[in-house]
């Protein structure tokens, strides 16, 4: 009678051993699947708002943005030189969760408790989540000069999605993690209907993403880029040139120096001009075929790609282009009248 009840015993052992393993296994493997990246579209719901400075007042729709916040504000920003933003997140950080990283080289314009710095290269991001559900980015820093005088793009885009991508992001640089990181977990969103690519640099390898989009063009591509120095998306531009597509851009006028591309995309028949703008054009924009638009923190620069922090959004969105080509127009307009 031993022997069957041990036999049995050893059985049961076994079986329960297995049954561990198994659920350790499926424990484990899903939680790699949470941190890995998606490459498939993950849905969400929200709307994206747009706003051109200087003439949509981006001040106010910065401010409005940040005074919603009940819970939350976290921004990752190369300068910050507003006094009305200051004073808001001062009087927010009382009573919300507010924390915000800033380039080392204007930190001590705002030396608050709750303000850090990177150490090296550029912090060149420019964006704050609200609440894990709300994102600000774009190409303008919250200073006077960006806000009111310069040529910028403003993106306020309700998406919990993209907001988890921005908030992991400023999460690493909030720990010290600058140049660096793990690749952004849902690349690609469709919300409502709109697709978003989101990318961060450098870990995610932005100047290559660009590059995949500019070769669909098929018939156009209109940019405005405030540094141009990146042989690899310039050489893009050319062969689209050679191709037959048009290709229109403008730079801003301080920035082209021997290493700019200007002269080189000029010299081969790009439709390319110096700035209006007695101060900055400072966007960092391509819109391909009227159908899709590229913006957020980076220049197509090596630095941006590869040293600096930075945020890229790709837009496949017809409406969204439309309000892109109409400021495109309006900088372009500018520069020939010089």
């Amino acid at each position: 009678m031993k022997q069957p009840l041990l036999f049995t015993i050893i059985i049961f052992c076994i079986i329960l051993f297995f049954i561990f393993i198994s659920y350790f296994l499926t424990n484990l493997i899903s939680d790699g699947l949470k941190t890995s990246t998606t490459n498939t579209f993950v849905q969400d719901s929200g709307i994206i708002e747009i706003f051109f400075c200087p003439q949509d007042n981006c001040e106010e729709h910065l401010l409005i943005f940040l005074s919603s916040a009940k819970k939350s504000i976290h921004c990752a920003l190369y300068d910050l030189g507003l006094n009305s933003v200051k004073e808001l997140l001062i009087k927010k950080e009382k009573t919300l969760d507010v924390r915000i990283v800033i380039d080392d080289e204007y930190y001590k314009k705002f030396p608050e408790a709750f303000v850090r710095k990177d150490g090296k290269n550029l912090m060149h991001d420019k964006f704050c989540i609200v609440d894990n559900k709300e994102v600000l980015t774009g190409s303008m820093n919250p200073t006077e000069n960006d806000a009111h005088k310069n040529n910028n793009n403003l993106l306020i885009i309700n998406s919990p999605i993209l907001a988890a991508n921005y908030e992991a992001e400023f999460q690493e640089l909030w720990r010290g993690e600058f140049k660096k990181g793990k690749a952004v977990r849902n690349p690609k969103i469709n919300l409502n209907g709109i697709v978003i690519k989101n990318y961060f640099c450098p870990e995610d390898a932005c100047a290559d993403r660009i590059k995949e989009e500019l070769k669909k063009a098929e018939k156009s591509i209109y940019f405005l880029t405030f540094s141009f120095t990146h042989d690899g998306i310039a050489n893009i531009l050319l062969l689209k040139k050679r191709d037959g597509l048009q290709v229109r851009g403008v730079m801003e006028s301080r920035q082209i120096t021997m290493d700019a591309e200007f002269k080189r995309l000029q010299n081969n028949g790009i439709d390319i001009l110096k700035d209006g703008n007695k101060n900055t054009m400072h966007h960092k924009v391509f819109i391909i075929d009227g159908q899709t638009v590229i913006t957020g923190s980076m220049n197509p620069t090596r630095n941006g790609d590869e040293h600096n922090d930075e945020n890229v959004l790709i837009i496949y969105d017809q409406n969204i282009a439309e309000k892109f080509v109409k400021e495109f127009e309006k900088v372009f307009g500018e520069a020939k009248i010089q």
